[in-house]
């Protein structure tokens, strides 16, 4: 995983507010290389042991409700490369017509087995593929849908230098966002005006402070989280 030159950057990242963000991940380059070979690694060998779980996963998917046991949906990943991620169903097919591209908790869309999968956060695990072929890396910003990105602020396109990623701080801190929105009249809105700026904060802020053990102590604390493990925002 390297950093491409600053000239080789697509226009719209060769700017003055993204140059800061460039300048601390080049200096970089060798937590960058480990990064990948990790996740090629890691990725490669949890895909092996979980195996069983992902097809128990599948045949319960297909038994539940009718549709694909993948869900696929355009994202955005490094240098605004678009891809379609990995993550099994958890909602009846064709959802993401049939309301807000944000869940919402008590979403009548979310299916039985559904449920269990996304409290768990199963449905990530299908997202191993991605990191495989390196659509996306272990820890990184999540990959967001084209119609949010396209409401983003010039310097928050910095997130685009790295490839997008599985977790993050704002899954920690945000790992409630469905419950969140709940009630709401305008869940999208919501979501884009109140909810991503502070997310982009510490995503930012992650890219800054960038290490490699900085990301495996991430994937530690994400799995306490989903044991139900509580982080404060101030937490370092």
């Amino acid at each position: 995983m390297l950093l491409r030159k600053w000239e080789d950057l697509p226009d719209f990242l060769r700017t003055s507010e993204i140059k800061p963000y460039y300048e601390v991940l080049k200096k970089k380059s060798g937590s960058l290389v480990l990064k990948r070979v990790f996740d090629i690694v890691v990725s490669a060998i949890l895909l092996i042991i979980l195996s069983p779980i992902i097809l128990i996963l599948a045949i319960a998917i297909k038994l539940d409700s009718p549709g694909p046991v993948f869900y696929r949906q355009v994202r955005v990943t490094q240098y605004a490369r678009r891809f379609k991620i990995h993550k099994f169903r958890s909602m009846c097919d064709g959802a993401d017509k049939k309301g807000t591209l944000v869940t919402v908790g008590n979403d009548a869309r979310v299916t039985r087995v559904g449920k269990l999968v996304r409290k768990c956060r199963l449905d990530e695990i299908a997202q191993l593929i991605d990191v495989l072929k390196g659509d996306m890396t272990f820890v990184g910003v999540r990959p967001e849908v084209v119609k949010y990105v396209e409401k983003y602020k010039p310097e928050w396109n910095a997130t685009f230098l790295l490839p997008a990623g599985v977790t993050n701080l704002t899954c920690i801190y945000f790992k409630d966002e469905d419950e969140m929105l709940a009630g709401v009249d305008d869940a999208d809105k919501v979501y884009v005006e109140d909810i991503l700026p502070i997310k982009m904060k510490w995503n930012l802020k992650g890219i800054k402070e960038f290490f490699f053990w900085g990301d495996i102590k991430l994937m530690f604390m994400t799995f306490f989280a989903v044991l139900g493990k509580e982080y404060k925002a101030t937490e370092e």
